[in-house]
This record gives structure tokens, C-alpha cells and sequence, in this order.
């Protein structure tokens, strides 16, 4: 199944990923506003504001969660894209923590 991938306040286009596949491994400079360091959870580069999804994302995985829990822990709607696995449509925006 394939799922759109909307980037609130910017000017890139909607960008279409299949299930199971990770944001970091299709995003790049040129489809997305979402920028990418380590790709491996541990440098807050790629965090992002998931403000709709038509599903419950997957859960965050140790790195991601032991990160958020230390970088924005009163943030629940802030992920980090090089983690997430795709199983919904999402909207989301870059954000700074």
C-alpha cells in the first residue's frame, strides 16, 4: 500500500512512500524541507511535528524515545522521521527542539 506524506508550511510537494519504508531512506534535499544528520535517532536534525495522520504511527523505538524523553519531553506530537516506518498518510512540519 502506498501513503502520502504532506509537508505543512512549505512548498514541497506531497511525497508518496510504500508501507514499511523509512522517512530518512526516501526524503532528500530535493523532495522535502525535513533535513537528515546521523539517520540513526541520536541527533535531533530530522524532528518533526506530526500534526495529522489517518492511523496511530508506530511506536518510537529505544533511540527515538530515549532522545525525545530527554530533548523535548513535554513534545508528544514531535518524532524523529529517521525512525518512523510508514504505515499511514501523514502531515507533517519540520520543527526545532
Amino acid at each position: 500500500m502506498n501513503y502520502q506524506i504532506d509537508f505543512i508550511d512549505s512548498d514541497k510537494p506531497q511525497v508518496t512512500l510504500k508501507e514499511g519504508e523509512c522517512l530518512s531512506e526516501k526524503l532528500t534535499i530535493q523532495n522535502s524541507p525535513i533535513l537528515f544528520g546521523c539517520r540513526i535517532g541520536i541527533c535531533g536534525t530530522c524532528a518533526i511535528e506530526v500534526v495529522h495522520t489517518d492511523s496511530p504511527l508506530p511506536e518510537k523505538t529505544h533511540d527515538e524515545n530515549e532522545f525525545l524523553n530527554a530533548m523535548a519531553p513535554d513534545r508528544k506530537e514531535v518524532r524523529l522521521a529517521c525512525q518512523i516506518r510508514i504505515n499511514t498518510h501523514m502531515k507533517i512540519r519540520k520543527t526545532e527542539i
